[in-house]
């Protein structure tokens, strides 16, 4: 490929126009597979877990009915009103997702005053945020878990074996990733038809023969259920809301796919399916009270138990493999918008964006699954300790939701005031009721999340002082180069290339360099990355050159949170203003600093230990944006914070 032809290309699998026909066919297709992996294998275990034991339900008309209409409500009022009429609407130039929401937030303003409002919205954001992690741990155990636990059902032969294979799928799914997804990728969408046919048909089966279960849609039961159980009632909230554990990944893949392709699959395919299965499994406890220890493979018959134990770990695996690359996604929008440092970012497909790999994430993933599997042994166990952090996200995406309805969208106070009660009202109840799980497992997820958000925080804080730092005596550049004697520097042949964060400031590596070698190229560019909060930056928008006169040029290149920079390829623009761009003869001069933590006023002297580790970690800056190791020159410095 010529090197004309690699310069800022049009970003890839981006929806730029409401799809339709085919297109639209294939895509909810592709989003039956990767959207829905998550929500879609609930019935493995959500409905079982309302009657837990633990809560004191007897199996009644009556109960099972008000479960019944609970779930109903929450997929009606949460999923198809709240997520697809309301949340799908406040995307970031196409981008959904708790991280894109809090930057659209944000986005106004690079200088947010502590104590704020924009302030205490961003950082509710960035928790929610740290919250999916504990999220994307539990997912793929509990998933994976509850579908081998089939096999129990087929044979009590394989009792003892059900968490080594548990284990073993674990460790190979993961094993998988840096290879990619995108070949199997292609067969995500038809398992999932496969799958959620099933389930309407497994549920059906048991409709036609108890069909007064239909009742439970009247929002009657709901409230009988409540009135007769009371708190008991409260504490099955933390059950039924494992039902729609999967509705911020309708939100956080709406880039990838758009928004119709999403609803249409949910309102054609999935919603259906879904209330089918519950009403079905319903219908089964109707009749067969006994069958509450696991109904979902009880719906079957007894010749289709092993292969429904094989469709449903195929399905479990379609969703685990979602919420991994979910987080890897989540991590490069992170690293970009500068929460977190830089990451060995792996491209897996040269087609697909989201096709990424961060091998430090996973194999933390993954020892984190295997011993959430190893500690609480069963799926049940693992849904006491599922639901609080998605309920948290749930609570944090309604309340920046109320602000992109004032802010954004201009709704009159009293209209995003009303709508963000009726929801809130929902989310506090389901919220109130996951807390209680706390003792019981639900602390992992939080704990997993004030890590990950102390990490974010201090990296950003970390990062404004270092820069207050190098920033201090610096001359401005306009400065610098006008006090330059340029009769007594050598000039040398080439051009060299400084990166440096602030565009406005004099580089140190450039002030050491000419401190050492005291000489100068015959062109120079002082070059800063822009990270922008949007998921995308136009190519025409890509490049700005400002030429200040005797060889020296200021540029600026700009990234969305979506994009990885590649300063080789994207330097070719530069011929478009004038500047003579020979790779060959380009030398790239970077600072490299090694940091030290002091009692200076800043952050606690902890933070500032935890950011010096971080520091010391982070991917190589040459590496991770693209320049050739033969062209680079690092300078280093001792940085006090």
């Amino acid at each position: 490929m010529s090197e004309e032809s690699e310069v800022a290309q049009p970003r890839p699998n981006h929806p730029t126009a409401a799809p339709h026909g085919r297109h639209l066919l294939l895509l909810a297709l592709g989003a039956l597979g990767v959207v829905y992996g998550d929500i879609g294998t609930s019935p493995l275990y959500a409905f079982r877990e309302s009657f837990h034991e633990g809560h004191g339900i007897p199996i009644s008309p009556g109960s099972v009915l008000g479960v019944l209409s609970l779930i109903f409500w929450a997929l009606i009022l949460i999923i198809s009103v709240k997520y697809l009429v309301f949340v799908m609407r406040a995307d970031n130039h196409g981008e959904g997702g708790i991280l894109a929401l809090t930057a659209l937030i944000g986005a106004k303003s690079r200088v947010m005053l502590a104590g704020t409002q924009r302030w205490t919205l961003v950082m509710l954001g960035l928790f929610g945020t740290a919250l999916l992690y504990g999220d994307g741990m539990i997912t793929p155990s509990i998933s994976v878990l509850s579908a081998v636990e089939g096999l129990e059902i087929v044979t009590p032969f394989f009792e003892p074996y059900i968490l080594p294979i548990t284990i073993l799928i674990l460790v190979a799914l993961f094993a998988f990733q840096s290879r990619g997804t995108e070949r199997v990728g292609r067969v995500f969408g038809p398992v999932m038809v496969v799958w959620f046919v099933v389930l309407a048909l497994l549920g059906l089966n048991w409709i036609v023969r108890e069909p007064g279960v239909l009742a439970a849609v009247n929002p009657y039961y709901a409230f009988a259920f409540f009135w007769e159980n009371g708190w008991r009632g409260f504490l099955v909230l933390g059950s039924v809301f494992l039902v729609v554990t999967g509705g911020e990944a309708l939100y956080a893949d709406m880039g990838h796919f758009g928004r119709e392709p999403i609803r249409r699959a949910w309102f054609v395919m999935v919603l259906p399916a879904l209330l089918l299965n519950y009403f079905g499994q319903g219908a089964l406890l109707l009749q067969h009270p006994e069958a509450v220890a696991n109904p979902f493979y009880q719906l079957a018959p007894p010749w289709a138990l092993l292969p429904l134990v094989v469709l449903a770990t195929l399905a479990t695996v379609i969703a685990s493999q979602a919420l991994i690359t979910g987080a890897f996604s989540l991590t490069m929008q992170a690293v970009q918008l500068g929460y977190l440092p830089r990451v060995a970012i792996s491209h897996t497909s040269a087609a697909e964006i989201g096709q990424i790999y961060i091998a430090s994430i996973n194999w933390v993933l993954m020892v984190a699954c295997v011993a959430l599997v190893l500690a609480f042994r069963s799926s049940s166990n693992l849904a006491a300790a599922y639901g609080v952090a998605v309920t948290t996200t749930m609570v944090i995406t309604t309340l920046l939701l109320f602000r992109v309805e004032r802010r954004r969208w201009h709704w009159p106070p009293w209209v995003a005031a009303v709508s963000s009660a009726i929801f809130l009202a929902i989310d506090f109840a389901f919220w109130g009721a996951n807390l209680l799980k706390i003792p019981a497992g639900g602390w992992f997820p939080l704990v997993i999340g004030a890590v990950v958000f102390i990490a974010m925080t201090t990296w950003r804080r970390g990062r404004t002082i270092l820069a207050q730092r190098l920033r201090a005596g610096m001359p401005a550049l306009s400065d610098f180069v006008a006090r330059l004697d340029l009769d007594k520097l050598a000039r040398v042949p080439g051009m060299a290339v400084f990166m440096y964060s602030d565009p406005t400031g004099t580089p140190p590596a450039l002030m050491q360099n000419l401190r050492h070698n005291k000489v100068l190229h015959e062109d120079v560019v002082l070059l800063s990355l822009v990270m922008e909060e949007v998921p995308y930056v136009e190519p025409e928008e890509r490049m700005t050159v400002m030429h200040l006169g005797n060889g020296f040029h200021r540029m600026a290149l700009r990234y969305g949170f979506m994009e990885t920079p590649d300063v080789p390829r994207d330097l070719m623009l530069g011929r478009e203003h004038g500047l003579p761009i020979d790779l060959a003869n380009i030398s790239f001069f970077l600072g490299s600093e090694r940091i030290i933590a002091t009692t200076l006023p800043g952050m606690a002297l902890w933070r500032e230990r935890l950011f010096v580790v971080m520091s010391r970690n982070a991917t190589n800056a040459a590496n991770f944006f693209g320049l050739p190791p033969e062209r680079v020159v690092e300078l280093g410095s001792q940085i006090e914070i």
